[in-house]
């Protein structure tokens, strides 16, 4: 059995975490290929390294004096180091990122060098190969990812070796330089390398013990997520539930290779299991909440609009020709309503309203400000009579005015609009109807 593991910034932020991880990896002979982020924040008022290399390249950048700060990043790693008590010394490299920092080497080398770093301790500290993930993971010259050429050579050097560590977040561009994923890419790492070692399971190792219903800082301790199908976590993701980045759900999903998030600090809770597909059944109704603020909704009436072919096609032209992407479309007899992101909207408001006005001629054109949209997400809710009379039932009894409600064909999610003002009360509606009462 073949296991990819991945530790998040705060897994790896002290000595003392470094020792809970390589406990972890010991215990499990199948936990063969490791990607570790850079070191995070070791208590709440502490700074990221990745954030302290920013901040001492743009020094660099500047022609100021940044060898103070570049001291505070090695000391770090010092304390890493001598906390594990190994014979490891990383002077010449800090000369080297010294070097480059003054030849400006750019802000994504200054970035990667956290983890490039920190897998080199890894590495020594394991026992394990170190392979520089600038000479496994490639990027064209244009900093779009290569799929294909990164999973070939990764393969390739990957089948060599029994044991490595593979630092996350970067990897190289035609001409050598180095290219970061976005912030958070240490997920996608893993899930190349799970797929290019054609893992049995991708363990996502982090600070909480797996994927949670909604977000506790709305709702106080909410139940832990047992198992999650990608789809279900593409659509709570989207609406701003965070364990995971995005973009490394893909590779993983392809190949069928299951996701197990898991908590470093408490590495026997059973955590979340993320699949293609499952015949289990979830222990709620619902598997998750999510949500985000900041929504408007512009609101076009037209009498006989239904009869009117193409008319849809022309209100979203009118949006798209303005370079606003749209959320939900619900829509009635003579109504049909485009929910955008309102930041985005305000900017081209008076564009869009009179592109509307000449594209369909409307008898109206109605703007609310100030929406959220909450998606309740769940595979049980296909087999579950009257879910949405009960949203509308928790909303009511927590006298939240609905907006708008929209189910997907697939009957995996819902999503209500309500007020800004109304967002954390709906979600402490629906868990308490959907959750707290079946508990």
């Amino acid at each position: 059995m073949k296991k990819v593991v991945k530790f998040g910034g705060s897994s790896l932020a002290s000595a003392g975490q470094f020792k809970k991880v390589g406990d972890i990896i010991r215990a499990d002979a199948a936990r063969r290929y490791v990607v570790p982020s850079a070191p995070g924040k070791r208590f709440s008022a502490d700074t990221k390294v990745t954030d302290m290399l920013y901040d001492c390249y743009r020094t660099a950048v500047a022609g100021k004096d940044f060898s103070q700060k570049l001291k505070n990043i090695k000391d770090r790693y010092q304390e890493i180091i001598d906390g594990l008590a190994l014979n490891l010394s990383l002077e010449q490299e800090f000369d080297k990122i010294e070097e480059q920092f003054r030849a400006k080497a750019g802000e994504d080398y200054a970035a990667s060098r956290g983890e490039y770093l920190n897998g080199i301790v890894m590495a020594n500290y394991l026992g394990y190969t170190y392979i520089d993930a600038a000479e496994v993971i490639f990027f064209d010259e244009n900093g779009n990812f290569l799929d294909e050429k990164t999973d070939e050579v990764l393969s390739h050097r990957l089948s060599e070796e029994e044991h490595a560590v593979i630092p996350g977040f970067y990897g190289s561009k035609p001409d050598g330089s180095v290219k970061t994923f976005s912030r958070g890419g240490s997920d996608i790492t893993g899930s190349i390398v799970a797929k290019a070692v054609h893992a049995d399971v991708y363990e996502n190792w982090t600070d909480v013990s797996g994927f949670l219903v909604t977000d506790p800082k709305i709702v106080e301790n909410p139940e832990v997520i047992s198992t999650i199908t990608y789809r279900e976590l593409r659509e709570l993701s989207y609406m701003g539930a965070t364990v995971l980045h995005e973009d490394s759900i893909f590779p993983l999903r392809k190949e069928g290779i299951p996701i197990h998030v898991l908590n470093t600090n408490a590495p026997e809770d059973p955590g979340t299991m993320i699949v293609e597909n499952t015949c289990s059944k979830p222990h709620f109704t619902i598997t998750g909440i999510a949500g985000k603020k900041g929504f408007a909704a512009v609101t076009i009436e037209k009498s006989m609009m239904n009869t009117e072919i193409g008319f849809g096609r022309k209100v979203l032209q009118v949006f798209e020709e303005n370079g606003i992407s749209f959320e939900h479309t619900p829509s009635g007899i003579d109504t049909m309503t485009v929910f955008v992101h309102q930041k985005e909207f305000e900017e081209k408001e008076q564009s869009i309203i009179a592109g509307l006005h000449r594209a369909v001629q409307p008898d109206s054109i109605d703007l609310e400000s100030d929406l959220a949209l909450v998606a309740i997400v769940g595979r049980g809710m296909r087999r579950t009579r009257g879910t949405a009379g009960r949203i509308f039932s928790a909303l009511a009894h927590a006298h939240v005015n609905v907006k708008m409600i929209d189910q997907g064909s697939s009957e995996l999610n819902i999503i209500v609009g309500v007020e800004n003002r109304d967002f954390e009360a709906t979600i402490k509606a629906i868990y308490d109807i959907f959750v707290t009462a079946q508990l």
